[in-house]
């Protein structure tokens, strides 16, 4: 499958405030791709690099050092067309104060090119139909999130950079984003996602990757990140023995077979961690 984005052993470093100290080191050798129609979750504490690497990969920010592709060639040579290819939301994503939901969106529509006569359906898949006079300078959080989503994929983009997509959402929202985020993903689009949400990311993406400090410490599909780092236990619940404790491995076979061929086993339970607990155990940090 075709890679849509890569970075290969990007440095970034900011001056700090005073003139006589180093500078602060904020990307170290990151190396990644994403594939052409998977989703893709960059995870990592506040402060690691993520809202940083989605500016580089947008030519908000340049890198020192390393190489970063884009739609199969070098980001230096990215044209204005390429861009129109992407929709982005972050924390700066701009919808216009004294403008309605839908009217912002019809703004976006018209930058896009892109006719307006799929915004009362957009509304209505985001709980948005009702309030779509609203002017966004008096929405909640989680109506502004809402509708800065649907302005980033207005025009339907092959590629989209999802930054937080539902912070401040509650779970019935949550719920549709992370739905029409599948339906993205089954047409085709690519969706790289940041998140502090591990059961989001397990939901949504095919891969992780787990940012620390600035490198990549992790780069997998949850499921096999999960296994990675899996305990070597087994609890078997049993008729009358209570929850027994034992390996999974050749010397807990003879207690399994033993309780199987007994009859005793109720369900037997092997002890992998959850994509939070490896996050953990990856970072030493809480998200």
């Amino acid at each position: 499958m075709m890679n849509i984005l890569t970075m290969e052993g990007v440095c970034l470093s900011f001056a700090r405030k005073h003139r006589d100290e180093e500078r602060k080191q904020v990307l170290s050798n990151l190396t990644f791709a994403v594939r052409r129609g998977e989703a893709f979750g960059f995870l990592g504490p506040s402060g690691a690099g993520k809202t940083t690497t989605i500016k580089l990969l947008t030519r908000q920010l340049a890198k020192d050092a390393g190489r970063i592709q884009l739609f199969g060639r070098p980001i230096e040579n990215a044209a204005p067309a390429d861009y129109e290819r992407i929709g982005i939301l972050s924390d700066t994503s701009a919808l216009y104060e004294r403008m309605s939901i839908e009217d912002n969106l019809r703004f976006y529509a018209n930058i896009r090119g892109v006719s307006p006569s799929g915004i009362p359906r957009l509304l209505e898949r985001m709980g948005l139909e009702r309030d779509r006079k609203t002017l966004i300078k008096t929405c909640s959080k989680g109506m502004r999130q809402r509708a800065a989503l649907l302005a980033a994929l207005i025009h339907s983009p092959e590629l989209v950079f999802l930054d937080e997509p539902t912070s401040g959402l509650d779970p019935v929202a949550r719920t549709e984003v992370h739905r029409m985020l599948a339906e993205l993903r089954s047409a085709g689009t690519t969706i790289f996602i940041t998140t502090h949400d591990m059961a989001e990311a397990e939901e949504v993406c095919d891969r992780v990757g787990i940012l620390n400090e600035g490198s990549l410490v992790a780069c997998d599909e949850p499921d096999a990140l999960k296994l990675r780092f899996a305990r070597n236990r087994v609890s078997v619940r049993t008729r009358t023995r209570g929850t027994i404790e034992t390996t999974k491995d050749a010397a807990g076979a003879p207690v399994l077979a033993e309780l199987l061929e007994a009859g005793e086993c109720l369900s037997i339970h092997s002890d992998e961690p959850n994509l939070e607990e490896v996050f953990l155990e990856l970072t030493g940090r809480e998200l």
